[in-house]
């Protein structure tokens, strides 16, 4: 029966066995994987992609306060594009963005000395560092404007010791957006730290041990082995960050309030989006400024993953 089969095979291969056959999926087979995905489908669809295509829609409309609307055409894309307050928000969200990104250089020079073999409370510094990162936005806000108060705040009474006269930090237009960019520093340092740590353990300790054999020292060290090592880790913190500072609103608010002379010279892309469309009541145009907002982070994040592979290195 063997050689029977045998020779029925193409090239005197002998063939599997009917039972060692894979089974064909049937239609059945097909209807139970969409079952188990349709709850999380519908969610995406219901409250991720739908809001999306409403708010494409709605950038062609005039919507009134009380709803309703009318067509409207491109006069909202002509507004925005003509706006100098659009554009001075977007600026000012790159500022802001930029000064976040200072804490990533900052966070690998911490990481790396918390990583330093034999460090005691090395969890501890960890932790301490990463609680801002999870501490309610208001609440952080809270903190700075006691620190940044003009009259009686902390940083003004410790320039005070070397005779210095500190400014009103966040009403004074010339300090406010510095002042809340050292904020939004202070407060994604934990994140970076966090990811920063988790890489440099991953680095083997092999590659230590062959630069010091070759006389390097802990500086050449830090530059030729841990920076190299940890770009995976500092490309994911880059991404990540940017996309958060992208979306200042709410440190901003709770920081600035909406009466501060200096809120034109600090106010972000998602508070111009807010009050137009939640004091204003331009819900048309404000829906231009979130499809916009989602454009620039879109572009932004592309060109950092297209420029990736010139400085990241993947072993």
């Amino acid at each position: 029966m063997t050689a029977q089969t045998e020779s029925a095979s193409p090239a005197g291969v002998a063939g599997p066995a009917p039972a060692d056959r894979p089974r064909r999926a049937s239609a059945r087979d097909g209807f139970w994987p969409w079952l188990f995905l349709a709850p999380l489908l519908i969610g995406m669809g219901a409250f991720y992609l739908w809001p999306v295509v409403q708010t494409f829609i709605n950038t062609f409309m005039s919507i009134g306060p009380f709803g309703g609307g009318e067509f409207a055409g491109l006069a909202n894309y002509r507004k925005l594009l003509s706006e100098p307050e659009f554009l001075r928000s977007v600026l000012n969200t790159i500022i802001y963005t930029a000064i976040v990104l200072l804490g990533v250089p900052i966070a690998i020079v911490i990481s790396s000395l918390l990583n330093r073999p034999g460090l005691r409370f090395a969890t501890l510094y960890r932790m301490l560092f990463f609680m801002p990162y999870v501490a309610m936005p208001t609440a952080i806000a809270l903190v700075w404007r006691t620190i940044y108060n003009g009259d009686f705040g902390i940083l003004n009474t410790f320039l005070a010791v070397f005779g210095l006269d500190g400014p009103h930090w966040i009403s004074s237009p010339g300090y406010s957006l510095a002042a809340l960019g050292a904020m939004g520093l202070w407060s994604a340092l934990g994140f970076s730290l966090i990811i920063l740590t988790a890489g440099l353990q991953n680095i083997p300790a092999d590659l230590y041990e062959a630069a010091q054999l070759d006389g390097a020292g802990p500086w050449k060290q830090f530059i030729s082995v841990t920076v190299p090592m940890l770009t995976p880790s500092i490309f994911l913190v880059v991404v990540v960050t940017s996309i958060n500072a992208f979306q200042l609103f709410d440190l901003l608010f709770a920081l600035m309030g909406t009466s501060n002379p200096a809120m034109k010279e600090t106010q972000s892309m998602v508070f111009m989006f807010y009050e137009q469309g939640f004091i204003i009541n331009d819900k048309g145009y404000a829906s231009v400024i979130a499809i916009a907002i989602m454009v620039i982070v879109a572009l932004f994040t592309l060109i950092q993953f297209r420029v990736q592979n010139k400085w990241v290195n993947y072993v």
